[in-house]
């Protein structure tokens, strides 16, 4: 008997809108033969299952169901093609535990650990996972530029804490710079990460949980046109994604090693995608990223095609993986 399978997409974040793209490209790729899909659309003044004609059919928020001609349908296993709040920082992992459904991305607090860039890279500190330098501030903190610069130096990075593709970042040259970038991160966050510049080469790294094994995907080199991985290196092609990654032998050794193990040490489960730099020869993590891009030219699909594994292998998998 086929499974019901709702992919969640949409979200509360500025990265709605990416999601969406994802949670389409998963909903066409996944095998209609196997599963029964439902687009489920996420947004804080709705939660509807969308059909083909776009009708729209609100979700009982109970159970997670949906009512159509006069009959009720549940789910066996939700796919989370959620960027940012509330699917990748773990409200609706939480919400699913809770009701007792299968989800694909991590748990709850997995999500909610990694999605706050902070507390993630102060937990990894002490196995050893190196990281750039670091200065905190939380929203009404008074901006000590003399402070934060002696502390990461110039140019740095001024950073939401918990926002995703590169909403709310600037790299800052100047000192005068400084106060516009902390207003640019405070209007996607109340916390603020500011991190040192660390030039080297970009590493973008896959790890998933395939048929039953931790699988560290090909390395992807991240080469941008602009002056950091931004929205428009992410998204509207100012990039290049070069996979497998143009490093070294011990280079992808060191950082197949670190990404393996930060998927284990946060005990993490479904996709995962973590980005490093290298520093002085070492692999330097900048975050993991728990809901990845799923569209056809994402980072994380173009790591596994390399490998020989398609879009419905690799979505159906980590529906499989979660109906465990």
């Amino acid at each position: 008997m086929k499974k019901n399978i709702a992919i969640i997409m949409g979200g509360y974040s500025s990265e709605y809108e990416i999601s969406l793209k994802s949670g389409n490209v998963v909903y066409e790729s996944l095998d209609n033969t196997k599963y029964n899909l439902f687009r489920i659309h996420i947004f804080k003044n709705k939660w509807v299952y969308v059909d083909a004609d776009d009708q729209e059919f609100t979700i009982d928020k109970n159970d997670f169901s949906i009512s159509l001609n006069g009959s009720k349908t549940n789910f066996d296993c939700v796919f989370n093609a959620i960027h940012g709040s509330p699917g990748e920082d773990g409200f609706m992992q939480a919400y699913f535990k809770l009701i007792n459904l299968p989800q694909t991305s991590c748990s709850m607090y997995q999500a909610a650990l990694t999605f706050n860039k902070r507390d993630c890279l102060s937990v990894l500190k002490p196995y050893g996972i190196k990281t750039a330098e670091s200065f905190y501030l939380n929203l009404g903190d008074h901006v000590n530029e003399d402070a934060i610069i002696k502390k990461v130096g110039l140019p740095c990075f001024v950073k939401a804490n918990k926002a995703g593709s590169s909403f709310g970042i600037t790299k800052v040259y100047k000192k005068d710079e400084l106060q516009n970038a902390v207003d640019v991160a405070f209007v996607e966050d109340d916390e603020i990460i500011i991190e040192s510049f660390l030039d080297g080469i970009e590493v973008s790294v896959g790890v998933i949980t395939y048929k039953g094994e931790v699988k560290v995907l090909p390395i992807t080199e991240i080469v941008t046109e602009n002056d950091f991985f931004d929205y428009k290196a992410k998204y509207l092609g100012e990039s290049q994604e070069i996979t497998p990654a143009r490093i070294t032998k011990v280079q992808e050794d060191k950082v197949n090693k670190i990404a393996k193990q930060v998927y284990e040490i946060l005990k993490m489960t479904g996709f995962s995608r973590s980005e490093y730099i290298f520093k002085d020869g070492e692999p330097h993590l900048l975050e993991v990223n728990t809901v990845p891009g799923f569209t056809r030219a994402s980072i994380l699909p173009q790591q596994a095609a390399a490998v020989g594994i398609s879009l419905q292998e690799l979505f159906g998998n980590a529906i499989e993986e979660a109906l465990k």
